[in-house]
């Protein structure tokens, strides 16, 4: 298969491993402690690779050692920051980060306000992302900052978390792209 590059000083990156390290990331935290599937964390670690986001937070992380995981992500478990913070430490974690002048946007089905293709996504964005199956339980919702949704026509009631995860981050990208200025390498 051919692999076609946009144009030179797009708002596209293709990075090389000799100047990866040296390539802006989006402030953008991608919050999947409430996510228990491997499969869906190693495909969230290489959803947020591919757009160079600050980090992905898993439940623990020894998960990113698990095969199922490692097969999703392809590589991107090499290259994609990863840290933890369990269900439980989430609150104190959740005030850290808005010291740091992060807000803390929750993606649900059923208690959001304002959906992900009108929201102003601040540009230090932490998305967190609910159970399979079940969503953001109301205790941690409520300490959500503000709470988004995708707009949904069918019968079927939510997207997978994957799924779910790349729209939200789309949008995000669409008002908070990387600088075009730096040169993409082959």
């Amino acid at each position: 298969m051919a692999h076609h590059l946009p144009a030179h000083g797009s708002n596209h990156y293709r990075a090389s491993r000799q100047n990866y390290l040296e390539l802006p990331r989006h402030s953008f935290i991608l919050c999947a402690s409430l996510v228990h599937n491997p499969a869906n964390l190693g495909g969230l670690c290489r959803l947020a690779e591919v757009f160079r986001l600050e980090s992905v937070v898993l439940p623990d992380l020894a998960i990113a050692q698990n095969t199922t995981f490692r097969k999703t992500a392809v590589s991107a478990h090499h290259w994609q920051p990863l840290s933890e913070c369990s269900v439980e430490q989430l609150s104190q974690w959740f005030d850290t980060h808005r010291k740091q002048n992060y807000q803390i946007i929750g993606l649900d089905t059923n208690h959001a306000s304002d959906t992900v293709t009108t929201f102003p996504f601040p540009k230090q964005t932490i998305l967190l992302l609910g159970q399979e199956l079940t969503g953001i339980p109301l205790q941690i919702l409520e300490q959500c900052d503000r709470v988004v949704t995708i707009p949904q026509y069918g019968l079927v009631e939510s997207l997978n978390v994957q799924q779910a995860g790349a729209i939200a981050i789309y949008e995000y990208l669409k008002q908070h792209p990387l600088s075009s200025s730096q040169p993409i390498q082959e």
